[in-house]
Parts: C-alpha cells; structure tokens; sequence
C-alpha cells in the first residue's frame, strides 16, 4: 500500500454537485483539500449531445453493473467522472418548498421532516444559485418558497415552440414558468455543472486543492477507539493507496456513499461505518418519472434545454389533497438524455429508427416529465457483498403518479382543443412510458439526518452519529424526497456543511 505522507485538512470523497462545491469552499478559506473522484475528465464531445447519435450507442452507464430486487444485473444511468453526475444532468436548479421540510400528505402517509427548516437553508440556496450562475424568473411558480431578492439572472430565452405552448397553457388557467436553469458563459460548453463551479474553483483557490483522478475509495479505517476515521484507502491505477486528513467528507452519492460505509465493516463497526442505527442504505428513494409525448404541429430543432415547469398539481387537484407532483419538459428529444436512455419501450423505438425517421419525430414532438416524490421505506436499501452492490427498490406513491400523468394528459388534450393553439395538435395516442431502475441520477435517502442517533445516520450538521470526524454531504443525507431535482437542495447544503467544517477547523 501506498501512503500519501500528506495530512490534509479534509479529504472530499466524490465531486459532483456537494463534493465539488464543499470543495471549492474549504480551498478558498485556504485549507489544504484533497478531492478524490473515482473517474476521468468526461471529453466535451461527450457532453451535451444533442444528434441522432445520443439513440445510437449506450452512454453514461458505468461498466460494473448494480443487481435489482430480482436478481437481474442493470447498469445505472450515470456517470462517474469530475463533476460526478452533473456532467449529464439537465442543470434545472429548483428549491425545495417550505412544506416538504415539515412533512408532506402523501397518498401512501406523510413524508418526515427533516429537523432543519426552509430559512435554515435560505441563505444558502441564494449562495448556490449565484455560485452556478442560475438564470431564472422570480414570482411564476404559484408554489415557489419565499426568496430574499430575484434570480442572479433573468430567464433563459425559451424555444418559440415552449414560448408558444406558455401563452397556450395560461389561456388554460394555469400558471407554467421559466424553469431555473444553471447556466455557463461558455459557447462551447454553456449548460452548468460542478465541474466548473466546483472543481476548478477549488484548483483556482490561493491553496489549490489536491485533485486526484481515478480514485475508487474502497474504505474508511478508524483509529481503535472506533470514534475517528484515520484513513481512506483508494485504489489508483491497480495501486492502494492511503489518505489522511482532520476531517473526512463522504460526497459519492445515495449508492455509493452508502455501500462504502458498509464495506468499512471493522471490529469497532461490525454492520458498517456509522450503521448503529442499522440505516445505512436503508430508506432508498428516487421520484417516479414518467416521461409523455405530445404532437408538435410544425417541426422544432429538436435540440434545446428544458424550460418550462407547471406545479398545478403538485399538492393535489380538485379530488385529492395529498401531494401529485411536478411537470417539466423535458427539453428536445435529440437531447433528452433520460428519454435516450429509459422509458425501455420508447428508447427501444427509437432506436430502431433509421437517422431520418428518428430526425422527424424528433422535430415533430414535445417531451414532458410527470416527477412524483415517493416515501421512506426501509426496505428499499443498498446492500453490499464484497464489490457486488444490490438495490432492493420498489416504488411507492403509485396510484398519485398515475394521478399526475392523467391529470396532465387531460390537460394537454384540453389545450389542443383550444383553436387558438397552434403549435401541437391531437394525436390518437400520447406514448409514454416509465422510467426503469436504471435512472439513479435523482436518488436520495440512504444516510438519513436526524437528532435521533437510533433512527438517522447524521446529525442535523451533516456529522455522522458516533464519528468525530465524518461527515455526509450528499442527497443520501435527504429524510424524504422531492418532486422537483435534488440538486440545488445538495449544493445549498454543502455550502451549510462546509461553513460549519470551517468553523470545525478553525
């Protein structure tokens, strides 16, 4: 084993969106930072594809496959490389809503609450979206949470088919909105992500931090009190190697994060790395997404961002008064990175396509995303035997899901209907479909918070219970899950932890 001779201030394990910005924050204060990232720069050509080329081959699929509650091995959408997942994901940055911190009716129960409060993490979110440059519209979302100013800048200008289909929808009564979107100054590479705002801010710092590449953590090893992370080994190039820092931050995602705490199983720690609780992994959530297609009347490009959001529906309808959830577009088909990938029916149609057929139907639709949250469940957890990782995960909140797609189904038709829309027209069929397993890039809940050292894995400051100096900074962390992306949420909260790290280490 190779030992870096090095004692860092904090090693960050993971630099998508919480790891890369904790990061960045800790090197700017001047602390000596060690970022690990099991993979590689992702080439820009290899981002944000928008072509028939995205249908023709598998891409962002990890190499070692998960295994499913049956048994069955998948390979789950996502990507490790320097700026984690963020690399792929469609830069929507939305808040969470007060209520969905204090417990939320569901159809299936209530939804936990976290023991932190909107205004706790405020502050933080108007530090994110300035950091990530998001680009949004103050007032449209009729269930947006209270913000102290607008957006650090104005909407992104909108494909005139969505700009279209925002007049068509408000005719209808209903409230769409600019989507708020993270957003670069760069030509070649504009959509936002944590590469650019945290791993180079952090190699920017006045003490840069450590970068290393193709870095897989294999485990956590304390000190023989139990109380203390001494080292983290990682394995380079073939090579073990150890690393040593004051503070340890785990930032590798809901999966990951969880099933390298469980590999550090150890004499002091028998069940895993801050499992007294018998936590870790448990309570597995990621949103129900489906994903819609309605007819365009004339051709489009094909290839631009999501944009429009509605939330009519998100703490019911006129029948129900429990949560539904959220709808979005979901950007051009060309460049739809879920819809390329899952729902299997629709993807494999379009893979069939020849370049022509796929290039028209691509023009001639609109995709929507049906997003609904689901609810904790313990069996719903992350397992490891030895490198094998298994994710038991079946979905709840079934039956408001289904509320959601129709209700917004009846919605689309009820526009088509309007001859003052122009844009989309009825079709016999709307093809929709589910997405699988696979789609792991909004999943939360494996290291839950909590003050309660028996029912959370982390205190309400991100500290693992029992652990001096581990902590969590990752959407695992979330007691319940959203109906809008995680994201802005996980960057918000790696600049609360990193604050109290700071103070920690001061």
């Amino acid at each position: 084993m190779i030992i870096d001779d090095t004692l860092y201030d904090v090693v960050v394990i993971g630099s998508g969106a919480a790891g890369a910005t904790l990061a960045a924050e800790l090197a700017q204060a001047g602390r000596r930072v060690l970022l690990l990232e099991r993979g590689e720069r992702l080439p820009l050509v290899d981002q944000n594809v928008g072509d028939v080329e995205l249908f023709r081959r598998p891409r962002y699929h990890p190499e070692q496959p998960w295994f499913g509650s049956d048994g069955d091995p998948f390979n789950p959408q996502m990507v490790y490389a320097l700026g984690g997942n963020t690399k792929i994901w469609a830069a929507v940055l939305e808040r969470l809503r007060e209520a969905e911190f204090e417990g939320v009716a569901m159809q299936d129960g209530r939804s936990p609450a976290w023991g932190l409060h909107y205004g706790d993490l405020a502050p933080w979110y108007d530090r994110a979206e300035a950091l990530y440059r998001v680009h949004g519209q103050a007032g449209e979302d009729p269930t947006a949470p209270p913000r102290a100013a607008a957006y650090p800048y104005g909407p992104r200008p909108m494909e005139p088919v969505l700009e279209q289909l925002h007049a068509d929808l408000s005719r209808q009564g209903l409230r769409p909105y600019h989507l708020p979107l993270s957003w670069s100054e760069s030509s070649a590479d504009p959509i936002g992500d944590a590469e650019l705002f945290g791993v180079e801010r952090a190699l920017a710092a006045v003490t840069p931090a450590a970068v290393r590449s193709g870095a897989v953590v294999e485990a956590l090893h304390v000190d023989p009190s139990g109380r203390e992370v001494k080292g983290v080994e990682a394995r380079i190039a073939g090579d073990r190697w150890l690393f040593q820092g004051h503070q340890v931050v785990l930032a590798a995602g809901a999966v990951n994060t969880a099933a390298i705490l469980l590999r550090s199983a150890g004499e002091r720690h028998p069940s895993g790395l801050a499992n007294d609780s018998d936590q870790v992994g448990r309570n597995l959530m990621k949103p129900q997404l489906t994903a819609l297609l309605q007819r365009a009347s004339s051709p489009n490009s094909g290839r631009y961002s999501p944009a429009l959001g509605l939330t009519e529906y998100y703490w019911g309808d006129k029948n129900v008064d429990y949560a539904l959830g959220s709808i979005r577009n979901g950007g051009g088909v060309l460049q739809d990175l879920l819809f390329a990938e899952s729902p299997p029916l629709l993807s494999l149609v379009s893979r069939l396509l020849p370049d022509p057929a796929l290039e028209w139907l691509a023009d001639r639709s609109i995709t929507w995303w049906a997003m609904t949250a689901v609810l904790p469940d313990p069996e719903n957890r992350v397992t490891v035997r030895g490198e094998r990782i298994d994710v038991a995960y079946i979905p709840n909140n079934r039956e408001a899901h289904d509320r959601l797609v129709y209700r917004w189904l009846d919605t689309i038709q009820k526009t088509e209907a309007d001859p003052a829309t122009t844009v989309v027209q009825r079709a016999p069929i709307y093809p929709r479909g589910e997405a699988p397993l696979s789609v792991m890039g909004l999943a939360c809940g494996t290291c839950r918070m909590g003050s309660d050292p028996a029912s959370s894995v982390v205190n309400l400051e991100g500290r693992c219970h029992g652990l001096e100096n581990l902590w969590i900074a990752d959407a695992s962390v979330f007691p319940s899950c959203p109906a809008v992306g995680p994201g802005l949420t996980v960057i918000a909260n790696a600049l609360r932890i990193a604050a109290r790290l700071e103070a920690e280490l001061a």
